[in-house]
């Protein structure tokens, strides 16, 4: 084990006292999954963003090279999810549905997530089976539930406000600042994607994909009274290959340099991301440099 001691991490200078501290609260709830610990760590500590949120994805960074370097153990990113599943006792909860049931010749369908129970069920999903957790979101989003046709469900999505700076994607569109600070909301990202780990539908990723870019120009006009026109999402290319957005014809266009949509003092401290986009209409390079108009909602009379 490393001696404890003083150290700087995304802008803020760690104390010895809090370092310890953080080894201790890692070792006494050992059965929380990461993300839990991370919100655990950054309560005690006082460690937060401007609105009072915990600055969970940094810390869990944190976390990480400190189990790097070994000054603490964590839980592997799925073993919570791992004993979830286990203590699942009910046929419903952990039927697995395969080709026999649900092929890709079958019908799928995406489902607006509305609050109340359909949200909650979303976010006991996201936050349970997918690595980066349920997210905090603000400003326009859309949450959709992938189901089958009787009604089962077989995962999760999230569109909601596009990354501010993204070099790849800004030079793909030619923007200039001012273009960009005008129309940056008509592009949205695609910031969860889960398919529930008992599922095994092939092509059942692609085929999500593809039905949420069909209607989601529609959806989002209907709640926020204009239409989006391109399409955004960031691939952990050390975990995933992208095959899934490549299926459905969204386009390859680089890396992200690592540093996360809050990084003020360019820590790059984030795994390099790799770059998709998808069109929603063929003149959307027009639309978003102010050429051509952007649809919105008819007023009401």
């Amino acid at each position: 084990m490393k001696t404890m001691q003083n150290r700087e991490f995304s802008g803020r200078i760690f104390t010895e006292e809090e370092i310890v501290l953080t080894k201790e609260i890692t070792a006494t709830y050992s059965k929380l999954s990461q993300s839990e610990l991370a919100n655990t760590v950054c309560e005690l500590i006082g460690w937060t963003q401007i609105n009072g949120k915990p600055k969970t994805a940094q810390c869990m960074q944190l976390l990480r090279k400190l189990a790097e370097e070994g000054v603490l153990e964590l839980p592997r990113s799925n073993e919570r999810a791992s004993r979830i599943t286990s203590k699942k006792s009910t046929a419903e909860d952990l039927a697995r549905i395969d080709t026999s049931e649900v092929n890709e010749c079958d019908s799928i369908k995406l489902e607006i997530v509305q609050p109340g129970e359909g949200l909650r069920q979303w976010r006991i999903y996201m936050g349970t089976y997918h690595r980066l957790g349920d997210p905090n979101v603000y400003g326009n989003q859309i949450r959709y539930a992938i189901k089958a046709e009787n009604g089962r469900d077989l995962g999760c999505m999230l569109f909601s406000a596009s990354s501010w700076s993204l070099k790849p994607r800004d030079e793909w569109i030619e923007w200039s600042q001012p273009d960009k600070k005008s129309r940056l909301h008509l592009v949205v990202n695609n910031s969860r994607f889960l398919l529930l780990p008992w599922i095994r539908i092939r092509n059942l990723a692609s085929r999500a994909l593809s039905a949420a870019a069909r209607r989601i120009q529609e959806d989002w006009l209907v709640a926020y009274c204009y239409a989006p026109v391109l399409l955004e999402t960031f691939v952990d290319s050390t975990l995933y290959e992208g095959t899934c957005y490549r299926a459905a014809n969204w386009i390859y266009l680089g890396e992200t340099q690592g540093r996360g949509r809050n990084d003020r003092y360019k820590d790059c401290v984030l795994t390099r991301k790799a770059v998709y986009m998808y069109p929603l209409q063929r003149n959307f390079k027009e639309v978003l440099n102010g050429e051509e108009p952007w649809k919105t909602a008819e007023p009401h009379v």
